[in-house]
This record gives structure tokens, C-alpha cells and sequence, in this order.
């Protein structure tokens, strides 16, 4: 009899099946699990010391723990609500990244006369990433209201992360693009590192803000699913 974590073990059993079943921020993700991993521990354990046998001491904490298929739901939903608030502070700390973009291609100098039309696209595109960084910051407000202190008295709307996570998709599609502009127009113009450091701010806006997205993409299909 294996009761010490092997792979026979119904307790590393059940950590890994909570593992591969859950999505989400890894420390969250990481925190959640280890805490339900030690709250069935603790069950077995009781029941153990009871005098029953491990393997019915385990079978008895699962059904009174419950099954990761009938705890998974419930977990997988606070964290989506984790990873939302994390793509939303992504897009908020991108923000100063956005509107240094908009800044930089604004005042940027003289172009080649190859070049005006792709520094015009990307002078519109980071017009456009500066107000994205207006409503990142205004969702970002409201994502923290409605799942922090506010989500004690009022229950988080069902689809907000998916508001989130969209929001965010769209922000790192705009400035992939807009990165793309920018460092073919500085390419081409005669006033260029200016240029050149916009494309490299939203590239890294871009790195910040993707990843959270596509991770809140799919703890949200999860949930609604």
C-alpha cells in the first residue's frame, strides 16, 4: 500500500487530475490546488485514523470532498476571474507603452517620400492604441470593482471575462500590426530611431499583453462551456 504520494496514491491522484482539469494563473492556479490537495489529504487522514483501511478512507473522502469533475466548475471559475484581472492590469501597464507610441510616431521628423504613406498607417494605428489604453484602463477599473470587494454584494457578470479577454486579444492584434508599420516606415525614413523606438515600445506592449489574452480566451470557453 502506497501512501506517501506514489503514483498508486489516491491523493496525488487527485492533485493531478485537479492539474490537468484546471486553467488559469499559475500562482492562483498553484495556490488553489495545493490548498485543495491538502484539504483532501486531511480528510483521508481523518478517516484513517478512524481505523479504516487507506483505500476506503480515500473513497470516502472523495465522496465527501466531492469529485474533481463536481469541484472543478467551481474553481475553474475563480480562476478565469483571476486571469481576467491579470490580462486587464496587462493591458493597463501597456497603456504608458501605447501612448509613447502615439507620441513618438506624432513628432517623429521628415520621412522619405516612399515612406509617408506607411507613416500615416502607422500614425493612425497609434492614434488608435492611445485610446486603447483609455478603455483598457476603464475596463481594467471595472473588472477590479466587479471581482474584488464589490463581488461580495453583487455576483461578477457571467461574461465579463470573455469582455476581458476580447478586449485584450484586440489590443495585441492592433499593436502587432501597428509594430509591423512602424518598422517598415522607419525603414524607409530619414528621421527613423524615432520611429524605431515606437515600433520597439509596442512590440513589448504587444509581448506583455498576448500571452494574458490568449490564456483569458481560454479559461472563459472553460467557463461558459
Amino acid at each position: 500500500m502506497n501512501t506517501e504520494g506514489g503514483p498508486a496514491d489516491p491523493v496525488a491522484a487527485y492533485e493531478v487530475a485537479l492539474t490537468a482539469a484546471l486553467h488559469g494563473p499559475g500562482g492562483d492556479k498553484a495556490r488553489m490546488i495545493e490548498e485543495l490537495r491538502d484539504g483532501f489529504a486531511d480528510t483521508v487522514e481523518a478517516h484513517v485514523e478512524e481505523g479504516k483501511p487507506y483505500e476506503q478512507a480515500a473513497r470516502l473522502a472523495v465522496r465527501e470532498f466531492g469529485t474533481v469533475e463536481e469541484i472543478a466548475p467551481l474553481c475553474q471559475r475563480e480562476l478565469t476571474i483571476a486571469q481576467a484581472r491579470h490580462t486587464a492590469r496587462a493591458a493597463v501597464l501597456a497603456a504608458p507603452f501605447l501612448i509613447a507610441c502615439w507620441y513618438l510616431a506624432r513628432t517623429s521628423g521628415r520621412l522619405a517620400d516612399t515612406a509617408w504613406q506607411l507613416a500615416g498607417t502607422a500614425q493612425s494605428l497609434a492614434v488608435y492604441l492611445a485610446g486603447t489604453a483609455i478603455v483598457a484602463a476603464l475596463l481594467a477599473a471595472s473588472t477590479a470593482g466587479a471581482t474584488g470587494a464589490l463581488a461580495r454584494r453583487l455576483p461578477t457578470p457571467q461574461r465579463l471575462p470573455l469582455v476581458v479577454a476580447w478586449a485584450g486579444t484586440t489590443t495585441s492584434v492592433t499593436m502587432a500590426v501597428a509594430t509591423l508599420a512602424l518598422a517598415v516606415a522607419a525603414a524607409l525614413a530619414t528621421d527613423w530611431p524615432l520611429l524605431a523606438l515606437a515600433g520597439a515600445l509596442s512590440a513589448a506592449a504587444h509581448a506583455v499583453v498576448a500571452p494574458s489574452a490568449r490564456a483569458s480566451r481560454r479559461c472563459a470557453r472553460l467557463t461558459l462551456a
